[in-house]
């Protein structure tokens, strides 16, 4: 329904007012947002792209418009796992959004952390210094349970969870899940992800009844939320997938874990294509589950 009406506004816009007129290249941005939000990634790169364009030759190239598309790109590219993309954008977006809107502006604090979640792939101290930058930047300028603060405190969450330390990671998760509790609600799926986290978070800590409980609490809300062919193709969804499907091969529960992981690639081979590394890796696991092979084969490095 979005997209029908982006895109019927979008033709209407380019006939009367033109491909470079502001109010275009607006609705070509929310338009490559809403296929983004579809899972249609290359769809979803190139309507920012032609936006960017535009805005550059009409804008110019340090408006914050403009840089808002590069910060767009930038994540769409990291979602992607196309690094080197994404880094050319992020070492663009903070310097110009630093320049026209200072170094403690929000909108640049959301470059930071999207600066982080890019630099957590390689550099986890840079990624560490940005994530601090960030959230101590918003709790200042906002508050420390706003949507954006809680945004920063989960992907450092995750860091953490990455870097073993578990505890500081579990206090970070249950700060963002009371706070999207209060402020967005239960059934949020910015809150359900975060629950999701925590069920990795209780994997990780070999709390395997507790992580299933997560787990499915989170894939059944995002099926809710967003209905089931939606939910399909929503990453967050698909990682809680993957994520299940992990926990049950190594729990002995193959046919379930089939069940889960031939889902996830369904949605996989939609959002990031055959060709994908994600693709790649996930065949490989659903391949070993299809005969018999040592459970500790079918753990999925991501």
């Amino acid at each position: 329904m979005a997209e029908q009406m982006y895109d019927r506004a979008l033709q209407g816009q380019k006939k009367t007012l033109g491909q470079d007129h502001i109010e275009t290249l607006r609705t070509m941005n929310n338009l490559g947002l809403v296929y983004w939000n579809q899972g249609k990634l290359k769809i979803a790169e190139q309507m920012y792209n032609e936006a960017l364009q535009g805005k550059e030759k009409t804008l110019g190239l340090d408006h914050p418009e403009t840089l808002r598309i590069v910060d767009n790109l930038g994540e769409l590219y990291v979602d992607q796992n196309e690094l080197e993309a994404a880094e050319q954008m992020y070492n663009r977006a903070p310097q110009g959004r630093e320049k026209e809107l200072g170094p403690s502006h929000t909108e640049t604090l959301e470059t930071v952390h999207k600066f982080g979640n890019l630099l957590k792939k390689g550099n986890i101290k840079e990624a560490e210094q940005m994530y601090q930058r960030a959230m101590l930047g918003l709790e200042e300028a906002l508050n420390s349970e706003h949507t954006l603060t809680l945004q920063v405190v989960d992907s450092f969450g995750e860091l953490r969870m990455e870097q073993e330390r578990l505890t500081e990671a579990g206090q970070m998760f249950e700060r963002v899940l009371q706070g999207h509790k209060r402020t967005l609600g239960p059934k949020h799926i910015s809150t359900l992800k975060v629950v999701s986290n925590l069920g990795l978070l209780a994997m990780n800590q070999g709390k395997l009844e507790e992580a299933e409980q997560r787990y499915q609490q989170a894939l059944g809300g995002f099926e809710k939320s967003l209905g089931v062919l939606q939910a399909k193709i929503y990453i967050p969804a698909l990682d809680t997938l993957e994520n299940i499907g992990q926990l049950y091969a190594s729990t002995g529960r193959l046919e379930q874990a089939r069940e889960m992981n031939k889902r996830a690639l369904e949605g996989i081979e939609v959002v990031f294509g055959r060709s994908s590394q994600r693709y790649s890796k996930l065949s490989t696991v659903v391949a070993g589950l299809d005969k018999p092979v040592d459970i500790e084969t079918l753990s999925l490095e991501r």
